[in-house]
C-alpha cells in the first residue's frame, strides 16, 4: 500500500512528509521535486508569502544514491517565514509568551476558523488556521513528485492547466502538447493554454485586486499513458473515480470535482454521452470515438487519458473583510485578515497533479505490486502482453 502523511503548520519550522510503499530502485531527482515545488508557487494573484518562501525539498530518508531503497521516504521543507513567528508559536511555553501570541479572534467566513475552534475548544483560531492553511500542500506536491517518478518509469505523465478564472472560461479543448508546453515555462501567468483567454482571466484577477476581493476558478488535470484496468468495479471503495474525486476535494478551497464531461453529460441524452467502441485490426486494440468519460468507466481506467477537474472557491481571506463575530465578546466584528492570495488556480492545478499522481501510483502498485522496480516492471510487462493478446 502506497501511503503518505504530512505534518507541519503554516508558520511553523517546517513541513514534513512521509511516503511508504514505493518499490526500491525508483530514480529520484531532487531537481525534479524542487521544480514541482517551484511550479506550485507561481501564478498571477499570489500573495506576499510567495516572496518570502523559496521551497526546497530535503529528502532525509528512503533515498540513497538517487534511488529509492524500499523504506519510507521522508521529506522536509523548511519555512523561511518561521523566523518571524518564533515568539508567537514556540514549541515550549515560556514566561511572557502570552504577550507575544498573534491570536485570531475574528473567524473568517469560508475558512476552518470557527468550526475548528469550536471542535477543539480553542478560543483562538490561530491553531486551526495554521494547519488548515494551504501551505500544507507544498508537502503534498513533494510527495506527488515521487509518485510521478514512479509513473514516469511506465510512460505515464500527469499535467494540468487552468480552464476557468471567475466567469472567464476556456471555450475549447486543450491539446496535450499545449498543456505540456505550459509545464516547461519559466514564467507562469494563469496557466491557460490560450493567450487571449488568459488575458481576460488576468483582467478578472486585476478587478479582485482593485476591490480587495478574491476569485476562484477551475483547473483540469490530465494523465496520459494510463493502462486499462487500474481500479475496480467490485467494491465501492476500490472504484478509482471515487478515489480521485476524494483526493481532489481534499484540497483546501476545492468544493467540487468533475470527471470527464460530467456536467455536460448530465444535461444530455445517453446517445450523445457514451464513448462509442471500435476496434483497430491493424494495431490490434480497441479505440473510442471520444473521451467524454474522462478515461474512467465502472471505476476502472479504460486506456484513454484520465481527465479530472477541480472547482476552486475564492480564497476565504479578503483584504476587504466580511462580517464576523469576535470569539471573546460575541459582538459583531470584521473577519481577521492574514496575508493571503487573490487567486491560486494555477497552483491548485499543480497540487491537483500531485493528488492524481498519488492516487494513480497507489492503484498502479495495487495491481502490479513489486518490492523492486524491476519486479514491478516484469509484472507490468506481463499484463501488457495479456492485454495485447486479448
Amino acid at each position: 500500500m502506497l501511503r503518505f502523511e504530512t505534518a507541519g503548520e503554516s508558520h511553523g519550522e517546517c513541513l514534513v512528509a512521509t511516503l511508504s510503499g514505493l518499490p526500491a530502485g525508483v530514480p529520484i531527482s531532487l531537481d525534479a521535486v524542487n521544480r514541482e515545488l517551484w511550479r506550485r508557487q507561481q501564478g498571477y494573484g499570489r500573495g506576499g508569502r510567495m516572496k518570502i518562501e523559496t521551497d526546497r525539498a530535503e529528502i532525509v530518508a528512503g533515498v540513497r544514491h538517487s534511488h529509492t531503497i524500499g523504506s519510507p521516504v521522508a521529506i522536509v521543507i523548511r519555512n523561511k517565514d518561521w523566523q518571524n513567528w518564533t515568539d508567537a508559536l514556540p514549541v515550549e511555553d515560556t514566561e511572557g509568551a502570552d504577550d507575544r501570541r498573534k491570536p485570531v479572534k475574528r473567524p473568517r467566513p469560508g475558512h476552518a476558523d470557527l468550526a475548528g475552534a469550536i471542535k477543539y475548544n480553542f478560543h483562538d483560531a490561530r491553531y486551526i488556521l495554521e494547519r488548515a492553511s494551504a501551505r500544507e500542500t507544498a508537502a503534498r506536491v513533494a510527495i506527488g513528485a515521487l509518485a510521478k517518478a514512479l509513473l514516469g518509469e511506465f510512460g505515464i505523465q500527469v499535467l494540468s492547466h487552468v480552464i476557468a478564472v471567475g466567469p472567464v472560461r476556456l471555450e475549447r479543448e486543450a491539446a496535450w502538447e499545449e498543456i505540456a508546453a505550459l509545464s516547461r515555462k519559466d514564467e507562469v501567468l494563469l496557466g491557460c493554454v490560450d493567450s487571449e483567454t488568459e488575458a481576460r482571466m488576468k483582467a478578472v484577477v486585476d478587478e479582485a485586486y482593485r476591490t480587495g476581493d478574491t476569485v476562484g476558478g477551475m483547473f483540469e488535470v490530465v494523465a496520459r499513458g494510463v493502462p486499462v484496468g487500474l481500479g475496480s468495479h467490485a467494491t465501492w471503495d476500490s472504484r478509482l473515480d471515487g478515489r480521485l474525486a476524494q483526493a481532489i476535494v481534499s484540497m483546501q478551497a476545492v468544493k467540487g470535482v468533475e470527471l470527464g464531461l460530467a456536467a455536460e453529460g448530465a444535461a444530455s441524452f445517453g446517445s450523445k454521452v457514451q464513448d462509442t467502441i471500435h476496434y483497430d485490426r491493424g494495431e490490434r486494440r480497441f479505440t473510442r470515438g471520444a473521451n467524454r468519460a474522462g478515461g474512467l468507466e465502472g471505476g476502472m481506467t479504460n486506456g484513454q487519458d484520465v481527465v479530472v477537474r477541480g472547482m476552486l472557491k475564492p480564497i476565504s481571506t479578503l483584504r476587504r473583510p466580511l462580517e464576523s463575530v469576535d470569539l471573546e465578546t460575541r459582538e459583531p466584528a470584521l473577519a481577521a485578515y492574514e496575508r493571503s492570495d487573490v487567486a491560486v488556480i494555477p497552483a491548485a492545478g499543480v497540487i491537483g497533479e500531485a493528488m492524481v499522481a498519488i492516487v494513480l501510483a497507489q492503484a498502479f502498485l495495487e495491481k502490479f505490486g513489486g518490492d523492486s522496480l524491476a519486479e514491478t516492471r516484469r509484472n507490468y510487462e506481463g499484463y501488457l502482453e495479456q492485454v495485447k493478446n486479448y
